[in-house]
């Protein structure tokens, strides 16, 4: 007869008992658990994930690079910062991350370029063998480096809410952290902050203290702009803790810029306007396609509609989380494959080099 293992009949003893925190933990611990395995497969599906292929010989820093990037880095110092976070331990970027980071470093040839990845070791002098960091190493003003969570919050009111022990047990923990990361970086340093799943299409220095509008109820935190010690963010951290609640997806993110913002310039409804020295930015400007209309990313459109919507546009939110499964083909007139085309060609080449390796292995 088979006998149960007796760290099994310990746990089913001690929830047998009916101690309350115990059945608590249990549950948290199975949500934060099937949560966790769920964000990281977004992060790194296998339908969308970038083989790991070599760079081939066709993708070179000297024909990719503009020129304005050698000079601007080596002539001044950088003349702002423009960061992306990666709060998983993922060290394999997507193609889809290594365009917002391109796209960014093209668009802000003299601004500093910073990519801070929890997955990194710190203190260890190479990035691990990916030909994202490759191809990203090429412009000069990008720099990939280690996120040091506990040096970020130092000094802040998420200090002591970072070092809570039970913290990572949470549903929601990686986005929250996220959220958490960008208003500290915003506040302690200032420049500008962008999710992983943005294509920039324009230099975003003159959006100062500035946040965009996604629909017209909320907010939207993948794109900040503001100014070192900014009173905003300020009120943004104090927020984050006074009214914290991690069991509700947004409610640290899209729901606390809304509620301080609403509070900032004393406003019941949304809208579009400046208040105060803060800018919420209208849809078209960085959400041009609404998440719930996702989908148009993948459709055809001619170059004269993709001139007419982006017109006014600074930025492309591709809404990683809903559209990471749709297969995109390369080349295309995809909306989205149109944009990987014109704002981060590199990535679009290395793009087209591994579609045309899988049909060669393929056959």
């Amino acid at each position: 007869m088979l006998r149960m293992p007796s760290c099994l009949q310990k746990l089913t003893r001690v929830v047998l008992s009916h101690k309350p925190w115990a059945l608590f933990i249990l549950i948290a611990g199975f949500v934060s658990f099937a949560y966790t395995k769920l964000y990281w497969g977004v992060w790194e599906d296998p339908k969308s994930r970038a083989p790991t292929y070599g760079l081939s010989a066709e993708i070179s820093c000297a024909h990719y690079v503009p020129s304005a990037l050698d000079i601007a880095a080596g002539s001044s110092p950088p003349t702002g910062n423009v960061f992306f976070v990666e709060t998983s331990e993922q060290t394999s970027p997507s193609y889809l991350f290594s365009c917002s980071v391109e796209s960014a470093a093209r668009t802000h040839p003299t601004s500093r370029v910073v990519v801070l990845m929890k997955g990194l070791a710190k203190g260890k002098a190479s990035l691990p063998e990916h030909w994202a960091f490759s191809l990203l190493s090429c412009f000069p003003n990008v720099e990939i480096r280690p996120l040091d969570l506990t040096e970020l919050f130092s000094g802040t009111p998420l200090q002591r809410w970072y070092l809570w022990p039970l913290r990572h047990w949470e549903p929601y923990f990686l986005p929250v952290l996220s959220d958490a990361c960008r208003i500290v970086l915003m506040w302690k340093f200032g420049g500008i902050y962008l999710d992983t799943d943005f294509i920039v299409l324009k230099n975003l220095e003159n959006l100062t203290n500035a946040l965009g509008i996604q629909d017209n109820r909320e907010l939207n935190g993948a794109f900040l702009s503001f100014k070192a010690k900014h009173k905003f963010m300020e009120l943004c951290m104090q927020d984050f803790v006074q009214n914290y609640n991690g069991w509700v997806w947004g409610h640290q993110g899209p729901g606390l810029l809304t509620r301080v913002f609403k509070k900032w310039c004393s406003l019941r409804t949304l809208k579009s306007m400046n208040c105060k020295g803060v800018s919420a930015l209208a849809q078209e400007v960085v959400y041009p396609i609404p998440w719930q209309d996702w989908k148009k990313l993948f459709e055809a459109v001619s170059a004269l509609e993709l001139e007419k919507l982006l017109k006014n546009t600074y930025a492309v939110h591709i809404w990683n989380k809903l559209s990471h499964g749709t297969k995109l083909e390369i080349p295309s007139q995809a909306l989205l494959a149109q944009l990987y085309a014109q704002f981060c060609p590199a990535t679009y080449a290395k793009m087209k080099q591994d579609s045309e390796e899988v049909s060669r292995r393929a056959v």
